[in-house]
């Protein structure tokens, strides 16, 4: 996996496709490895660009504190590296609270914007309940791949897809195990999610803007994309029935399928109630 230098550390990315840049970033905790299974449908039609946000995967463990703006001048830190001047931002969970900072410290980089299953902090923020959080914060390391799919899968995905598609959502915790976030770099992620309040910048968006939620999300409850569709000017909200947070998992088909309309202008496919 090549790296670049990217706002004074190593960055580890993966570039595929051809077509109009895109840009994903990944939520707390993961490497560009969450993306694949989507990836793998949108190289047909972009250029994708994924990465490490620092602190995993195989980019520099940087020590902390961070911040959302720090994560925002990484990204655009990797684009200036590849020489993308423009490309469109898909964000997921924290990813999406990255693409947000990126969006308004650096306005003209991102052509189009897509907010998955995230949040414009703040105190307009709608919290997950207390079970949800008590998860988040029980420690990882050291537990098997199915001890966490037990543990921390009820937070992730939806109980349906769990009990209908087990061995997606294992392998999920299987790349965990496999490639662990240190827990200062985790911890620093997670100051970074505490501190975050974009809801000034965001009325203040130009760019077309599409937000996604599961509306079976608990751990960021779809209120929040509410929020952030009614703060962003012209912002589209698409919400898909029984799904959880993690969207790129439990939704390839729609993800696709909505990507393609937003991006593209194809004509969606009907999206299967779930």
């Amino acid at each position: 996996m090549p790296t670049v230098t990217a706002n004074g550390i190593e960055i580890h990315y993966a570039q595929e496709g051809e077509g109009p840049d895109l840009l994903l970033i990944m939520g707390l905790g993961a490497d560009h490895r969450a993306w694949d299974a989507l990836a793998e449908r949108l190289t047909a039609s972009f250029r994708v660009t994924r990465f490490d946000n620092r602190g995993v995967g195989e980019t520099e463990k940087a020590a902390g504190p961070y911040s959302m703006a720090m994560m925002a001048d990484d990204a655009a830190g990797v684009l200036d590296a590849l020489g993308i001047a423009r490309t469109h931002v898909f964000g997921i969970s924290m990813g999406g609270m990255i693409a947000q900072h990126l969006t308004v410290r650096h306005p003209s980089r991102v052509d189009r914007l897509i907010l998955g299953c995230t949040a414009a902090g703040g105190p307009r923020a709608t919290q997950p309940a207390p079970w949800v959080i008590g998860k988040l914060m029980t420690p990882a390391l050291g537990l098997s791949a199915e001890e966490q799919l037990e543990t921390h899968g009820p937070i992730l995905f939806a109980e349906s897809f769990i009990r209908d598609h087990r061995d997606i959502a294992l392998a999920t915790f299987e790349r965990a195990v496999e490639r662990p976030t240190p827990p200062a770099t985790y911890s620093a992620q997670v100051g970074a999610i505490m501190t975050h309040d974009a809801t000034d910048g965001l009325t203040d968006v130009g760019v077309p803007t599409l937000v996604v939620t599961g509306g079976a999300d608990v751990l960021v409850p779809p209120a929040n994309s509410v929020l952030l569709a009614e703060l962003i000017p012209g912002a589209e909200l698409l919400t898909l029935p029984g799904v959880g947070h993690a969207l790129n998992l439990e939704a390839i088909d729609e993800l696709d399928a909505a990507l393609g309309r937003f991006l593209l202008g194809r004509v969606p496919a009907r999206v299967t109630e779930r």
